[in-house]
C-alpha cells in the first residue's frame, strides 16, 4: 500500500532554512577556496570566445589558451605600470595630506569652540582618545594584514592557473554537467548553459566598457578642476563604481578629501557636483545602453545581494554579487518550480489593479 504522506509546510520551510544556513556557512568558511575558483570560471568564460577564434585559425588549443592568457597578463601589467607613477606620487604625498588635515582639524576645533561654546580641551581629549583606539586596533591587525597580503599574492598566482585548466578541460567539465542530469533534460540544460555564458560574457564586457568611460569622465573632470592625482583617483572611482549604489558614494569621497586637503572646501563641492553629473550620465545613458540591458535584476535585489556579498566575502563578494545573481535568475527562469524566484529577482514590475488600493467608505 502506497503512502500519501506529505511533509507539512512548516517542516519544508524548516528544512529549507536549515539547508540555507548550512550552505551559507560553507560559502563563508571556504571563501578562500571558492572565491578564486568563481573568479577563474568567470574569466575563463569571458576568454573562451578568444580561444575559440584562435582555434578556428588552426592554432592548437593549448597554444591558443597560452597566447590569450599571456596577452591578458601583459595588458594588466602594462595598465598597472602606467598607473604606478601616480600611485607612488599619491603614496608619497600622504604625510602632506595628513598635515593639511591636521591644520583643517585645528581650524574646525577653534570654530566649534567659538560658536558652540565647547571647550577646546574636551574636543582634543576626545580626538586623542579616538586616535588611540584606532591606533590600537590598527596595531592588532598588522599581523592579519600581512597574512591577507600573502593570501592575495597566492590567489593572484592561482587564478591564471585555474583559468588555464578550466579552458583546457572545458569540454570535459561540460560533459560532466550533462551527465548529472537526465537525457530528457538535455535541451533545457543546454539552454541554461548557453544563457549563462551569454550573460557573463555580455555583462562583464559591458561592465569593462562602462568602467573605462567612467574613468575617462572622472579623470577629465578632476584634471579640469586642477585636483592632484586626477588619473589614479578617476580610475579608483571607476573601479569602485562597479559596486552598485555603494561604490559611487565611496568613489566621490576620495577626490573630495584630496580636494579639501590640497585646495579648499569649495573645490570639494565642485568635485561633488562633477561626480553627481557623471553619475547622472552613467545611470541614465551608459548603464541602460551597455550594462543594464544585459542583466535584468531589480534595484532592491541588487542592493541586498551586494550587502550580502560584502558581509560574506568582503569586497570580492560585492563585485561577484550581481553576476552570480544574474546566473541564478537564468537558472530559476528555466526550472518550473523556481520561476517565482526568477520573477522576484527580475526588474519587470507588473501593473497592480487599482481595485487593490480601493478603501471602502464607512
Amino acid at each position: 500500500m502506497e503512502s500519501d504522506f506529505k511533509l507539512p509546510f512548516y517542516a519544508k520551510a524548516s528544512i529549507a532554512f536549515i539547508g540555507l544556513i548550512a550552505f551559507t556557512s560553507i560559502l563563508y568558511i571556504a571563501q578562500d577556496i571558492i572565491v578564486p575558483i568563481i573568479y577563474s570560471i568567470i574569466i575563463a568564460i569571458v576568454l573562451s570566445p578568444i580561444v575559440g577564434l584562435l582555434e578556428r585559425r588552426k592554432i592548437n588549443r593549448i597554444i591558443a589558451i597560452t597566447i590569450t592568457l599571456t596577452f591578458v597578463t601583459l595588458v594588466t601589467i602594462l595598465t598597472i605600470a602606467l598607473l604606478s607613477s601616480q600611485i607612488m606620487q599619491f603614496g608619497d604625498s600622504i604625510p602632506k595630506l595628513t598635515e593639511e588635515f591636521r591644520r583643517l582639524l585645528d581650524q574646525t576645533i577653534a570654530w566649534a569652540s567659538d560658536n558652540f561654546n565647547i571647550s577646546t580641551r574636551k574636543i582634543n581629549l576626545w580626538i586623542t582618545k579616538q586616535n588611540t583606539e584606532i591606533l590600537n586596533g590598527s596595531t592588532a591587525s598588522i599581523g592579519q594584514t600581512i597574512i591577507n597580503t600573502g593570501s592575495i599574492l597566492v590567489v593572484l598566482v592561482l587564478i591564471p592557473v585555474y583559468v588555464f585548466m578550466i579552458l583546457v578541460y572545458q569540454s570535459h567539465l561540460l560533459e560532466f554537467i550533462h551527465k548529472l542530469f537526465r537525457s530528457s533534460d538535455t535541451l533545457q540544460l543546454n539552454s541554461v548553459i548557453s544563457a549563462t555564458k551569454k550573460i557573463i560574457q555580455s555583462y562583464l564586457v559591458g561592465l569593462l566598457l562602462e568602467a573605462l568611460i567612467v574613468a575617462v569622465l572622472n579623470a577629465t573632470s578632476l584634471l579640469i578642476l586642477g585636483i592632484d592625482y586626477a588619473i589614479i583617483l578617476g580610475v579608483i572611482g571607476a573601479v569602485l563604481n562597479v559596486i552598485p549604489y555603494i561604490g559611487g558614494i565611496v568613489a566621490v569621497a576620495l577626490p573630495m578629501i584630496v580636494a579639501i586637503a590640497t585646495k579648499s572646501p569649495s573645490y570639494a563641492l565642485l568635485v561633488l557636483v562633477a561626480y553627481i553629473l557623471i553619475q547622472f550620465i552613467d545611470n541614465n545613458y551608459i548603464i541602460p545602453k551597455i550594462v543594464a540591458s544585459k542583466v535584468k535584476i531589480n534595484a532592491l535585489i541588487s542592493i541586498i545581494v551586494v550587502l550580502v556579498g560584502g558581509a560574506s566575502w568582503g569586497i570580492p563578494g560585492m563585485f561577484l554579487a550581481i553576476p552570480l545573481t544574474a546566473i541564478l535568475k537564468v537558472i530559476f527562469d528555466h526550472i518550473e518550480p523556481l520561476k517565482p524566484l526568477g520573477f522576484l529577482l527580475g526588474n519587470i514590475v507588473p501593473t497592480v489593479p487599482k481595485k487593490l488600493f480601493f478603501i471602502p467608505k464607512k
